[in-house]
């Protein structure tokens, strides 16, 4: 009889004392007073941390009971919006291919230059419900259904590279967590609460996706302006049955960027929908988004050298190891018809690939595509999901399947199975093995056991990595982001305990984060599963490094009034367009302003319900006598300060001066984030000026450092 191994020691987590397994994972096990986990059928649960395995990095077995009981709950547990993902928006659009993949896949729609297959997209929030708004502190959804020749091939990833867990057996647990607290309901779409925090301060697999959530990745200024990511590691294998791995990557073509935390705070005011109406207006407008995908592309000899486990999908790739290659441009240039037959209707499974593409061993993916397709039949309500027109291929299919609730295709004749008798099209389709799908054969060994691969034990050696990757304004904006998080925590021991980790992590983070607390002790580190790593900075992670080279695709806000100069006015309009950049007016009154020439030019906002946090820049253009009225109004001050306060570019006219300096923002200390528009020819440098998207030198002087 084979003996089971012993995978578990214990560790002190702050006030915790748990045991860890050769994963680094926490197990928490039942003693005293504390019952035993159960199923629902009340047999003793021994693992909750680790789904069943054929050996230590096999595949997951479908013979666990326990997990397939616990998804299935999971997935079930809401009716009809998603569990997770709730608040989403789509867009039509098509994948063109550039570069060719040929030489590592059989991919249909990976093989002929200039070859376009239609796509649907569609972005979203996690954690939130369908009427939370679109500026949450969250990872965000991006998933991509290409229709291709050989069937859908969706590839359903994130705005974020990592995840927070490594099995799929802790999904519930993990979205139970940052989901409101049940016996209250609150808080809504906001992982700032204890029982988050306290899921994540007991494990610490997840600090590496908290670095990136609580980074500006966490608040993107547009879902046009973010990155996708596949997640996971993939396969691509050619026709001879040569297998390559591969991550997927989306990197969008105007360059990245986010707000900063005080503005999405008061974007979710002014509007709850901006990321929405933002993806609305480019399209209508023309300004279609556009994203470059690529793959990063290596073999088992780098998956065995890499510190890391290719498996493990809390860990990535740096691009400085392994370039990420070209393949091809995915646009959006059309709205839905109907947002809930398509964006609301829509499903995606990650078990949706196409011959060529083919899964790893990873547990999360695994997990992920047993998943998916229960999700769909308690949303849609059929298994005939697939039959709705924004799920259905749009290449010819032929199957045996029948019936079923709301069902709109049938196999045609008396053959409804197979092998049958019939000849020719009588005898309906058949398994064909030059062009049928093909998994990889991959060797599988091992024990059958519940346990992860030691090097997925490594918990902090990538988050230490990605924190030092920053820009200096970029670190600030972290340590904000997790002081404001765990001062909404309630239980001093779950902030103690989160602190400990990012003493492991990087001791000035910890630092500053203790301080910001007003903690007087650090708290002991804790102890790491796997000994860290001091890895080299990766200018990838930056988004600052990452930037655009002009401020296309973004947008001007003028506040104006009667008498504003004409000429200055006509020559911003003209730099805007030039640039690629919309302009709107914002005006005492929706009915628009009177310039100096007596041109009536309509108002986009009124002052009240348009601030500046809707815009990129901003410029003020008030006349004399419209500058004094407005300094006497505290929108259109709030305007300005906000404005200032989140380090944008703000042109202005000596006419705002009184204005300026009612906002706080007397000449002199106006600093170089300022540009005066004295002539028509400095509006073309004001909007050059604004490529950099902010001017960040200023964030130190408008943010007051508390002593602990």
């Amino acid at each position: 009889m084979t003996k089971q191994p012993s995978h578990r020691d214990a560790v002190t987590l702050g006030d915790q004392t748990v045991q860890r397994g050769t994963g680094g994972e926490t197990h928490q096990t039942a003693q005293g007073d504390v019952p035993t986990l159960t199923t629902q059928l009340g047999v003793p649960v021994a693992d909750n941390q680790n789904t069943l395995k054929a050996g230590t990095r096999g595949p997951s077995l479908l013979e666990d009971f326990h997990f397939r009981e616990k998804i299935f709950h999971f997935d079930h547990e809401r009716i009809p919006e998603r569990v997770v993902h709730a608040r989403g928006y789509g867009a039509h659009g098509f994948f063109e291919l550039t570069h060719p993949l040929s030489d590592v896949t059989c991919a249909d729609a990976l093989q002929r230059k200039g070859e376009r297959v239609p796509a649907f997209v569609r972005f979203s929030t996690v954690a939130g419900s369908k009427g939370s708004f679109d500026l949450a502190r969250d990872a965000r959804g991006f998933a991509v259904k290409l229709y291709t020749k050989q069937g859908n091939w969706d590839i359903v990833g994130n705005n974020i590279p990592v995840f927070f867990i490594q099995d799929a057996i802790k999904f519930p647990d993990m979205v139970h967590a940052v989901k409101e607290e049940p016996d209250r309901a609150f808080p809504q779409a906001q992982s700032a609460h204890d029982n988050f925090w306290d899921f994540i301060s007991l494990t610490p697999e997840s600090m590496n996706m908290i670095m990136w959530v609580m980074s500006d990745r966490g608040i993107p200024r547009s879902f046009r302006f973010m990155e996708g990511f596949g997640v996971h590691t993939f396969r691509l294998v050619t026709a001879q049955g040569k297998a390559t791995y591969a991550k997927f990557h989306w990197k969008p073509k105007q360059g990245l960027q986010s707000v900063v935390w005080n503005e999405a705070v008061k974007l979710n005011g002014a509007d709850p929908d901006f990321h929405r109406r933002d993806l609305w207006n480019a399209i209508q407008a023309g300004q279609y988004p556009e994203w470059e995908l690529g793959v990063q592309l290596f073999d088992d000899e780098f998956a065995d050298s890499f510190d890391f486990d290719i498996l493990d999908a809390t860990k990535l790739i740096p691009e400085e190891l392994v370039p990420v290659r070209p393949v091809g441009r995915l646009v959006l240039d059309r709205m839905v018809d109907n947002f809930f037959a398509e964006t609301e209707q829509v499903a995606f499974c990650t078990q949706n690939i196409v011959p060529g593409i083919d899964f790893t061993n990873d547990p999360l993916l695994q997990g992920r595509n047993f998943s998916y397709l229960d999700t769909q039949l308690k949303r849609l309500g059929s298994t005939n999901f697939t039959h709705l027109p924004i799920n259905a291929p749009k290449c010819p299919f032929h199957t045996l399947q029948q019936d079923g609730h709301m069902a709109m295709h049938n196999p045609r004749g008396r053959v409804n199975y197979e092998p049958n008798s019939w000849a020719g099209q009588e005898g309906g389709p058949r398994e064909n093995p030059q062009t049928g799908f093909k998994s990889f054969p991959a060797e599988v060994s091992g024990l059958k056991e519940r346990v992860r691969s030691e090097k997925f034990a490594d918990h902090y050696s990538q988050a230490r990595q990605f924190y030092k990757s920053q820009t200096p304004t970029e670190q600030t904006h972290i340590q904000q982001a997790i002081i404001f998080e765990l001062s909404k925590v309630e239980t001093p021991a779950i902030r103690a305990r989160v602190v400990s980790h990012l003493r492991t992590l990087h001791t000035e983070l910890a630092q500053a984060v203790a301080t910001g607390l007003g903690l007087k002790d650090l708290p002991p580190a804790a102890p790491p599963a796997r000994p860290p790593l001091d890895l080299p900075p990766s200018a990838a992670l930056s988004i600052v490094k990452n930037g655009p080279n002009s401020f296309a695709g973004r947008k001007i806000g003028v506040m104006a009034t009667d008498g504003t100069d004409d000429a200055l006015l006509a020559a911003l309009e003209e730099a805007t367009k030039a640039e690629g950049a919309t302009l709107e007016i914002v005006a005492p009154h929706i009915g628009g302003i009177v310039t100096s020439t007596g041109r009536h030019v309509p108002a986009g906002q009124r002052l009240p319900g348009g601030p500046s946090v809707l815009y990129d820049a901003v410029v003020l253009l008030p006349s004399e006598q419209g500058s004094k009225q407005l300094a006497t109004d505290a929108d259109a001050r709030d305007f300005v300060a906000d404005a200032y306060a989140h380090a944008k570019f703000i042109g202005y006219t000596p006419s705002a001066a009184p204005l300026l300096s009612k906002a706080g923002l007397e000449h002199k200390t106006l600093d170089d984030g300022f540009v005066a528009l004295t002539s028509p020819t400095t509006a073309k440098k004001f909007v050059t000026t604004c490529r950099a998207l902010r001017f960040w030198p200023r964030e130190a002087s408008v943010h007051a450092v508390y002593p602990p």
